[in-house]
């Protein structure tokens, strides 16, 4: 990409868009088109178009999205599957219509099925039954994948997807229903040290498998897979398997995360854990070897993270 090219990120505010605007900002981007929902309604069709026809941006990167952990999931499955879908169709349609060089759609590891083998490779997607507590997401999800594969096919356009394993980091939603794992833990052993809690409940058994990436790590992936001419990128990546996992290639126990995070933030309570509760899916590990061979790996450790991560949630307060 030329540092003067025109890019549209989507969601720029949250945690994925902001990031991605902090990595091209320190890659020498500046032309970036940032539009809150104010301003722009990517649910609204006529919005959409009209705004690619005025700006004409020449890359887009689609990183808003409805997103939630398990409750948030449970509880409006309508909300996330028909936002999520609306805003894909929306977004890469419009791109596609107004020539834009090249899209990158930010998706999710929940679109892989609930018992895949892992580590889970790319072309694991649609062999068996999606994780029931987030299948609405995932579907959504799935839709953007085939939907940006499908332009590609069709039309020869150049529509990336990256498959992001779970994250976390600046910027996050900190709501105690609405959040995912690593953020509402924070907020709850924080409250939990500042209230002098003698003990905190925790859903679920703790034996669940999660890898997880700090933001800014998934952001440089990112930028560096934007950067891959077209021909190189389709010479190396299945057109029938256009999205390429991003994750550390590692994972750990929910129980090892609560340790981690009772650590960084120095809650001398106990953690009673409630078993009626949901786990989700038993484990999800992402296969990197992908991203690997395109020159790209997660650097930041898991504990270093967390503690930026804690800082960060410190000055929201």
């Amino acid at each position: 990409m030329d540092k003067s090219a025109q890019i549209y990120v989507a969601g720029h505010r949250g945690m994925v868009g902001s990031a991605i605007v902090r990595e091209l900002n320190k890659k020498g981007f500046r032309n970036i088109i940032k539009k809150t929902r104010n301003e722009l309604d990517l649910l609204d069709q006529q919005a959409v178009s009209v705004f690619f026809q005025q700006e004409q941006p020449e890359y887009v990167v689609l990183a808003a999205a409805k997103v939630g952990g398990i409750f948030a999931n449970n509880e409006y499955p309508a909300d996330f599957i028909y936002e999520n879908l609306m805003v894909q169709n929306n977004v890469i349609h419009q791109a596609y219509k107004a020539g834009v060089k090249e899209l990158l759609f930010l998706g999710s590891s929940c679109i892989y099925p609930r018992l895949a083998p892992q580590p889970m490779t790319e072309s694991a997607l649609l062999t068996s039954g999606l994780e029931p507590t987030n299948e609405p997401y995932a579907v959504a999800k799935i839709a953007g994948i085939k939907m940006c594969e499908s332009y590609n096919r069709q039309y020869g356009t150049d529509f990336r997807s990256v498959m992001p394993t779970n994250l976390y980091g600046p910027n996050d939603n900190y709501d105690l229903q609405n959040s995912h794992v690593i953020p509402g833990l924070i907020r709850r052993i924080h409250e939990a040290k500042i209230n002098k809690d003698k003990a905190l409940s925790v859903w679920g058994a703790g034996s669940a498998l999660r890898e997880f990436l700090y933001v800014d790590d998934l952001a440089e992936a990112c930028v560096m897979l934007m950067n891959i001419p077209k021909g190189d990128y389709e010479q190396r990546i299945p057109v029938r398997s256009s999205h390429v996992n991003i994750g550390t290639g590692s994972d750990v126990s929910i129980k090892e995360l609560v340790a981690l995070l009772v650590s960084v933030i120095d809650y001398e309570g106990k953690i009673q854990w409630d078993a009626s509760k949901p786990d989700g899916a038993p484990r999800k590990l992402l296969d990197v070897r992908r991203i690997d061979e395109l020159g790209w790996k997660a650097s930041i450790k898991l504990k270093d993270g967390l503690q930026l991560t804690y800082q960060s949630y410190l000055k929201t307060l």
